[in-house]
C-alpha cells in the first residue's frame, strides 16, 4: 500500500525472506513465479493480483487426486502473493473476503495465512474484523494438529483480546482447550498476569478512583492560590511604580521642559554639528541637556545646582 496506513508483507531477500517457488514440473508453477515477479520486481500489484485469481481458478478447476499436499501448497503460495498485492493496492479491507473466497470457510484457511490476516488487521487497527473468524479457527478440532496453531494462539490472545480489552475471554480461552494446547503452564501463568493488568486499567479508565480525583482536584486548586497571590504581589509593586511615577512627573516644572524640548531643537534642527563655529555651542548644549536630564530624572542631590 502506498498510504500512510501501508502494510507491507513481503521480506527482503535476504535470510529471513520467504520464497514461494514451487517445483517448475507442475504447469501451475508458472503463475507463482509471474505474480512474485509482477510484486516484487516490477511492482504492479494489479497485474500480481489477477495471475493469482488466474492460478487460484486453474488449480480449483484441475483434479487434485495425484499429489493433494502439492496442491494445497500451491494454493497457500498463491493465496500469500494475492493478499500482499491486496494490500499494496490499498485494498486491505477485502482480504479477509478475497481469503474466505478461496477456501470457502475459516475453519479450512491455513495457519500461516491466518497469520498474516492478523498481521495485517492489527497493523491498521482494525483488530475487530478478525475476532470472530480467529475464534473461530482455533476451536475447531482439525486446526490444532497445524504447526502453527501455537503461533495463531498467541497472536489472538495478545494482539486481538488484550488490545480490545477482552479480559474474560482472554482467560477463558486460557483455561479452554485451545489454551492446553497452544501455551505451556508458564506461558498461562503470564498470560494470566497480562490479563491482571489489563482488569487494573479497564477499571481505571471506567471508574477512577476518587481519592485520585480529589488529590488531583486539591494540587489544582493550590496551584491556583500560588498564581492569584503571586498575580496580587506584582498588581501591587505595579501600582507603587506607577504611584511613584505620578509624583515625580507632577514635581517636574513646565518651564523646564520647555526649555529641554527647545534645546533638543536647536540641537537637533537649527545647528549644523559639521560647521567649526558649532562646536562651542555643541559643548554648552550638551553641559545644559546634562543638567536639564539631573534635574528632571536625577536624585534630588543633583537638581541644587539648577535652583
Amino acid at each position: 500500500m502506498r498510504s500512510s496506513s501501508s502494510v507491507s508483507l513481503t521480506g527482503g531477500r535476504g535470510s529471513g525472506s520467504v520464497r514461494l517457488i514451487s517445483p517448475p514440473a507442475s504447469p501451475v508453477a508458472v503463475p507463482v513465479d509471474t505474480a512474485i515477479e509482477y510484486l516484487m520486481v516490477k511492482k504492479n500489484f494489479q497485474a500480481a493480483l489477477d495471475t493469482c485469481e488466474k492460478g487460484l481458478e486453474s488449480l480449483a478447476s484441475a483434479e487434485q487426486e495425484e499429489n493433494c499436499f502439492k496442491h494445497e501448497e500451491l494454493k497457500a503460495a498463491l493465496t500469500i502473493v494475492g493478499i500482499q498485492a491486496l494490500a499494496e493496492l490499498n485494498q486491505w479491507r477485502g482480504v479477509l473476503s478475497w481469503v474466505l473466497q478461496q477456501y470457502g470457510e475459516t475453519m479450512k484457511i491455513p495457519a500461516k495465512i491466518i497469520q498474516m490476516c492478523i498481521l495485517l488487521y492489527v497493523k491498521v487497527g482494525e483488530w475487530a474484523v478478525m475476532k470472530d473468524a480467529v475464534n473461530d479457527w482455533l476451536h475447531c478440532s482439525s486446526n490444532m494438529s497445524q504447526s502453527g496453531y501455537s503461533t495463531v494462539s498467541e497472536l489472538y490472545f495478545l494482539h486481538i483480546l488484550i488490545p480490545m480489552g477482552r479480559t474474560a475471554e482472554a482467560l477463558e480461552l486460557l483455561e479452554s482447550d485451545v489454551g492446553e494446547v497452544a501455551f505451556t503452564e508458564e506461558q498461562r501463568q503470564a498470560a494470566r498476569s497480562l490479563v491482571d493488568l489489563q482488569k487494573e486499567k479497564n477499571a481505571l479508565l471506567s471508574d477512577p478512583d476518587p481519592q485520585s480525583v480529589a488529590v488531583t482536584t486539591s494540587t489544582a486548586a493550590s496551584h491556583k492560590d500560588n498564581s492569584s497571590k503571586r498575580l496580587n504581589s506584582v498588581m501591587e509593586l505595579l501600582l507603587r511604580g506607577l504611584s511613584a511615577a505620578s509624583v515625580r512627573v507632577r514635581s517636574i516644572s513646565l518651564p523646564r521642559v520647555f526649555l529641554a524640548v527647545m534645546l533638543l531643537y536647536l540641537l537637533l534642527i537649527r545647528i549644523d554639528p559639521a560647521l567649526p563655529s558649532a562646536f562651542p555651542w555643541l559643548l554648552h548644549l550638551h553641559g545644559l541637556l546634562q543638567q536639564a536630564w539631573n534635574t528632571m530624572f536625577g536624585p534630588y542631590y543633583k537638581a541644587n545646582a539648577w535652583n
